[in-house]
């Protein structure tokens, strides 16, 4: 090779070099703004959702499905990047409040004036009733676990009174507590060995063991002097996430009742939270005063998304 032609050849590689540093640099610059942690930014539009919006489920892909999509009595689809179209029409009479993934993919959607929790093929989009419960007072939020246990709250806000009921797979409920205060969010922990519900009107977060035998002992992790409790999540760590209705932010605590990270949710009211996504650390928020999703980053997984097919 001539000098002339080892110059060009030295040349172009520089010029490759510079340009994969260019598009390294890029990407590095892209993770670190993807990775900004605790910052929430609106996902959908404003009012593509109710003031009734509720939910969320967070799929492993980004996807996420909340309640009163354009109009009570519908569930919506999201895409991660936010483009939102209705997903099912409930049957008449029903409208949705919590939503959670089963092991098998399908969605159970608590149906709080029927005194349901319904089953939703993903696929076909075909709905059952998953349980009928008459002896409900209206079925809230849920939780679920990897045998497809469900664990519902179902609070009475006229009498400020509520109950906890646990769904088998078969679909069959039993009542573990009443006269409680008004039993909302609701998760539990990654060791399956405690509950953690919130109490609204209360402004209380109980903790109760598992047993075998139904609930054991409870006990207060944190108590507020103002605004109310509404949906919660857990991480793999077992850190809580709860939605502070009212005070318009999300609350990241320990499974002791610590706060670690208080996020500002860009609207008063959220009302439920979910976390996935394709690393499993978005965290979707149901806000309802603008009637929209919003989206912030966290540190670790949620603990539902650990346990999604990937």
């Amino acid at each position: 090779m001539s000098r002339d032609g080892r110059w060009r050849f030295l040349g172009r590689a520089a010029l490759v070099v510079a340009v994969i540093a260019a598009a390294m640099g890029m990407a590095v610059d892209a993770r670190a703004q993807d990775d900004t942690l605790f910052v929430a930014s609106p996902l959908t539009e404003t009012n593509s959702f109710t003031s009734g919006v509720e939910g969320p489920a967070c799929g492993a892909d980004g996807t996420v499905y909340a309640v009163n999509f354009a109009r009570q009595g519908t569930i919506g689809r999201v895409t991660a990047d936010g483009a939102a179209e209705l997903f099912v029409d409930l049957p008449d009479g029903s409208i949705g409040n919590g939503i959670r993934l089963g092991p098998d993919g399908q969605l159970f959607v608590a149906d709080y004036p029927q005194h349901n929790v319904l089953r939703i093929d993903r696929v076909t989009r075909v709905i059952a009733v998953h349980a009928h419960e008459p002896a409900m007072n209206q079925p809230n939020d849920l939780s679920i676990v990897p045998d497809g246990t469900l664990y519902a709250s179902d609070p009475n806000w006229a009498e400020g009174t509520g109950q906890l009921w646990r769904i088998g797979p078969d679909g069959e409920a039993t009542r573990l507590a009443e006269g409680m205060g008004t039993t909302n969010g609701i998760d539990v922990s990654p060791d399956g060995r405690t509950l953690y519900v919130g109490e609204s009107t209360q402004r209380r977060i109980l903790a109760i063991d598992l047993t075998d035998a139904g609930l054991g002992d409870r006990r207060v992790i944190a108590t507020f002097s103002d605004f109310g409790l509404d949906g919660m999540r857990v991480d793999v760590d077992g850190n809580l996430y709860v939605t502070r209705h009212g005070a318009g932010v999300v609350l990241k605590m320990t499974p002791d009742g610590q706060v670690l990270q208080e996020i500002d949710v860009l609207g008063e009211r959220p009302s439920n939270i979910c976390i996935g996504g394709r690393d499993g650390r978005t965290a979707v928020v149901t806000e309802m005063e603008h009637g929209r999703l919003v989206t912030f980053r966290i540190d670790r997984p949620g603990l539902a998304w650990s346990r999604m097919p990937q």
